[in-house]
């Protein structure tokens, strides 16, 4: 992470920057639907922004979410790092600290769907034990991951439930 790059919770004023951040990141994918409903929503999604001289360059989002009564999980999505900051660290570094905020709070292991290439360098692994919350082409075989932060979660099986956010298709369907 850049020296002078400040982390920070999110704030409801930083939509309009994640506006400029998401479509420059993903132009092929409209994510702002989504990334937008998340914030409003901070009993559920623990979100975090990395900023230079006011300037948002990053942004994560975790949200809570069960596996019927078997402990407390997370969903990692979505991600974002400035086009000028890419491949420096940043996101990694991300991943990094709000997988130990959520392992300090208990959550038992976090989920992601994602580049596996991309992801497995913060020690994500193809999960198939538990169901991601909607059906996955078969061409994302292996996108579907997981980091177990606990041993309770090497054993846990089912399907991942989602809050009502992610369920909504006109936000998910980027």
């Amino acid at each position: 992470m850049p020296l002078d790059a400040h982390l920070r919770s999110i704030q409801y004023s930083d939509v309009a920057s994640l506006d400029q951040l998401y479509p420059a990141a993903f132009p092929e994918e409209d994510l702002l639907p989504l990334v937008r409903e998340l914030t409003f929503f901070p009993e559920l999604v623990t979100s975090w922004v990395v900023e230079i001289n006011d300037k948002i360059i990053g942004h994560i989002a975790f949200t809570q979410c069960s596996i019927g009564t078997q402990g407390e999980f997370s969903l990692l999505g979505p991600l974002a790092v400035d086009t000028v900051f890419q491949k420096k660290g940043l996101g990694k570094k991300l991943i990094e600290f709000g997988v130990a905020n959520l392992r300090a709070r208990g959550v038992a292991a976090v989920f992601v769907l994602g580049d596996p290439n991309y992801y497995c360098r913060s020690g994500f692994a193809a999960e198939r034990l538990v169901l991601p919350p909607f059906l996955l082409p078969d061409e994302w075989d292996g996108a579907w991951q997981s980091l177990k932060l606990d041993a309770v979660a090497k054993q846990v099986s089912g399907k991942l439930t989602v809050p009502p956010v992610w369920s909504k298709k006109e936000l998910c369907s980027g």
